[in-house]
């Protein structure tokens, strides 16, 4: 077999090379099913010497990870975190002691990858998750956080065993691949549990299917409201465990209704790992007050008021429909939304339409996404109005779309971007330029 060395050479030199070469390579995006992916991961013989966490769910992923990474590294312990999609560069989604992995760290990964893959296909999504799960193996971490993608049971991070395993919501989204109830829908996302570890679930009103896969397959299963529990008043809040109680602790600083729900789960996680990685309350309320996540209910500073939120589904586009109306007056509000054609378009349009005044629809530059013209008809199927006070403008991009609703709100006016990561990365490149330019002058 040729040495990594001499296999390096002739290999891409670029980390964007190995990225164009990864996105024309396999012909489906995504390719359901583990025997593929546990082929290779076998051959790269990838382990993990430290507590794995494995976290799933339809909405308040990023937001769980995050939360559960700061903590952690406020406890001193170095971490390492796999999440995703990116934004802006493709190094964001993976984390070693907060800070993004360099290119020369994921060149020599995929190098590694594709020496041992041989004659196996693998997609975009498989063969960058076993990069980052080697490079993260390899770094001498006390623990390691891994993000699931889409569903769980047949997700290419399924192929590694968490010690514990937490799934923040059940929604319906990708309905293709996943089903097209909550009862289906929780069956996927299940399949990350392992027998005789601890699976955690912070929807308040879990599927049955989940609860019966967990205990079918002997799980520590543990519920919100059954084994966990949080109350609170405005100036702070506790947690309840199965032995272990929190008192007196700050709200999360990411903003939004749901994230006492997903601090739960992680306080659930870290009175499993007690013994491994016991954690103080000072920590607990320094991770919580620190932890910082990009495109979640992210409100930006200046006027007018900037919002970006990730929100591609019903259940993600209510909880940024109540967050709005905390916010206060704002005179008029813009959406600019861009989203994938295998969403519930329909669905997202009737939990927020109520909040909008004026539309800024983006064509995205992918072959699945919705275009700004499709979106534009639902809306009119909504009964989204069209007059003085109300309209719907369609762009060739996210970024075209943002600087239009920049261009057109007053500063007592707010700007509300979400949808598909593409849409709210599109606006962040916007954004970026335009302080550039500033800067310029």
């Amino acid at each position: 077999m040729i040495g990594l060395f001499q296999f390096m050479h002739n290999s891409p030199t670029t980390l964007q090379d190995w990225l164009s070469l990864l996105e024309t390579r396999h012909s489906k995006e995504i390719d359901m099913g583990l025997e593929r992916v546990a082929a290779v991961k076998n051959r790269l013989n990838i382990q993990y010497e430290c507590p794995l966490i494995v976290v799933g769910g339809t909405n308040g992923k990023g937001s769980t990870c995050a939360m559960l990474e700061s903590i952690l590294l406020q406890a001193g312990y170095k971490v390492g975190l796999y999440s995703k999609p990116h934004f802006l560069d493709f190094n964001e989604r993976a984390r070693i002691n907060g800070e993004s992995v360099a290119d020369d760290v994921f060149i020599k990964a995929f190098a590694e990858v594709e020496q041992q893959r041989a004659d196996v296909s693998l997609t975009y999504f498989e063969f960058t998750t076993l990069a980052i799960c080697k490079l993260l193996a390899e770094a001498k971490l006390d623990v390691v956080i891994l993000e699931v993608g889409l569903g769980g049971r047949l997700d290419a991070v399924n192929v590694f065993d968490g010690d514990v395993a937490i799934v923040t919501s059940v929604d319906i989204d990708h309905v293709d691949y996943l089903g097209d109830t909550r009862e289906k829908i929780g069956f996927e996302k299940a399949g990350i549990f392992r027998a005789g570890k601890a699976a955690i679930c912070s929807d308040p009103i879990p599927p049955q299917s989940l609860i019966a896969h967990a205990e079918h397959i002997g799980a520590d299963l543990r519920l919100f409201g059954r084994d966990f529990n949080y109350n609170g008043d405005k100036q702070q809040w506790n947690f309840a465990g199965r032995a272990q109680r929190r008192n007196s602790l700050g709200y999360p600083s990411l903003r939004g209704a749901n994230q006492l729900l997903n601090a739960s789960a992680v306080l659930a996680a870290l009175e499993v790992l007690k013994q491994e990685l016991p954690v103080g309350a000072q920590e607990i309320r320094n991770g919580l007050a620190m932890v910082d996540l990009p495109g979640r209910f992210q409100v930006m500073p200046g006027r007018p008021a900037v919002v970006l939120d990730v929100a591609h589904n019903p259940h993600a586009a209510a909880t940024l429909s109540q967050n709005l109306d905390n916010m206060g007056f704002h005179a008029y509000t813009y959406a600019v939304f861009g989203s994938m054609l295998d969403k519930d378009i329909d669905g997202v349009i009737t939990q927020i339409k109520g909040k909008i005044d004026h539309w800024c629809l983006a064509d995205l530059p992918l072959p699945r996404a919705a275009t700004a013209a499709q979106i534009h008809d639902k809306l009119l199927a909504a009964g989204v109005m069209q007059d003085a006070e109300h309209s719907i403008q369609n762009f060739d991009s996210p970024e075209a779309a943002y600087a239009y609703a920049l261009k057109r709100a007053g500063e007592n006016d707010r700007i509300a971007v979400f949808g598909s990561f593409l849409t709210v990365a599109g606006a962040m490149k916007a954004r970026k330029a335009i302080a550039a330019e500033l800067r310029h002058h």
